[in-house]
């Protein structure tokens, strides 16, 4: 089983602050990896915001294949942070040589081109990189966008943010957005690519639970984008179906839950809109899931959203205060960093909505 959890803040965040919402729930993962996406960051890469970040864990010889690409391509390096790990004995990581987070100027002949040429420059560059890395056992790429950051490792999330020195909270690293896991997929191969969350040209998404679906999900999503590849983990499907909805077909955000958990026949026949729903539940009939999860999303804008399955047989709660918004798989983890929040206004989503969070703090219940 799998635990998630999701902070929005007014003011920038430590990854420590993650943690401490995620080790309470240690009875509901197994501490065998630690991964997160950071968003709107600040520290040493607030004045990068607008620039391209590349988060990748390789080789040295990886590194080289990667800048010799990135060079050949005309990226140019602008700042980057290679973490100094803290080597104590006896840690359980499984840590890879070299974690580098790289800020890129785009090439020159991007400076006029459309935001969506240069999405697309993003993500075609990432998949090369992860061709180069991946056919060379040389490390692993996990995003390449402006203003995020993304952290994956095996091991104890407690001796991975010891590693990573990411209890010191020096004001290094900091976000206004994080999204965070602490397990690894353990239902398949373990490799780190398959460790919530996942990440696509704007779209984070993590899950609790299960798609049994998954088959269905993963062969239709290979004929839709050239995006959609890897299907390490069934969740990731989750993330596609986000994507294509939202980014490919430009639908508004409800009608995602109406793709992933449709209604049934007979109360489809009683709204209103029973046309639009009939002609999404026929033609996106296989990017429908099934079984026990649960989600959390960050949209392009920054938008935070959750929703569960349609029988919800998973937890989630979303709790707040007057400067953060934060979304657990367990209570206990908001207990940990809004001890002296009003737990009376938390909410339990329910299987028939889309709790949605703006950059104003504010919290929207979307009715399916």
């Amino acid at each position: 089983m799998c635990r998630i959890g999701s902070i929005k803040s007014k003011k920038p965040i430590p990854p420590s602050m993650a943690l401490r919402l995620m080790l309470p729930q240690q009875e509901g993962h197994d501490n065998s990896g630690f991964a997160m996406v950071m968003q709107d960051l600040y520290g040493i890469f607030s004045a990068h915001k607008d620039k391209p970040l590349l988060s990748m864990a390789c080789t040295q010889k990886g590194s080289r294949l990667v800048e010799d690409y990135m060079d050949a391509h005309n990226f140019s390096p602008v700042m980057e942070l290679i973490p100094v790990p803290n080597k104590k004995p006896n840690l359980d990581i499984k840590a890879m040589p070299y974690y580098i987070f790289r800020v890129y100027d785009y090439p020159e002949d991007m400076t006029f081109q459309s935001e969506k040429q240069k999405e697309d420059l993003l993500l075609d560059t990432r998949l090369a990189i992860r061709k180069i890395l991946s056919e060379s056992g040389q490390g692993y790429v996990y995003s390449f966008w402006p203003d995020v950051l993304t952290l994956k490792e095996i091991g104890d999330p407690r001796d991975i943010a010891t590693y990573f020195r990411l209890w010191e909270d020096d004001g290094t690293l900091t976000a206004k957005s994080i999204v965070a896991q602490c397990r690894q997929n353990t239902n398949y191969d373990i490799v780190r690519y398959a460790a919530h969350p996942f990440f696509l040209q704007g779209y984070t998404l993590c899950a609790n639970g299960e798609n049994t679906f998954y088959t269905k999900n993963k062969e239709f999503q290979k004929s839709l984008h050239r995006g959609y590849i890897g299907f390490e983990s069934d969740s990731q499907c989750f993330l596609n179906t986000l994507h294509y909805v939202h980014h490919e077909l430009k639908w508004p955000l409800p009608y995602y839950k109406h793709v992933i958990t449709p209604l049934p026949f007979e109360e489809m026949e009683e709204r209103e809109d029973k046309d639009v729903l009939t002609a999404i539940r026929e033609s996106l009939a296989h990017l429908e899931i099934n079984g026990p999860n649960t989600i959390i999303g960050v949209l392009p804008d920054g938008d935070m959203i959750t929703c569960c399955d349609s029988k919800k047989l998973r937890p989630v709660v979303v709790g707040k205060d007057e400067n953060m918004v934060v979304i657990s798989s367990e209570v206990c983890g908001i207990n940990e960093i809004l001890p002296d929040r009003d737990e009376t206004k938390d909410i339990y989503p329910n299987e028939r909505e889309i709790v949605v969070i703006d950059g104003d703090l504010e919290v929207k219940r979307w009715k399916q």
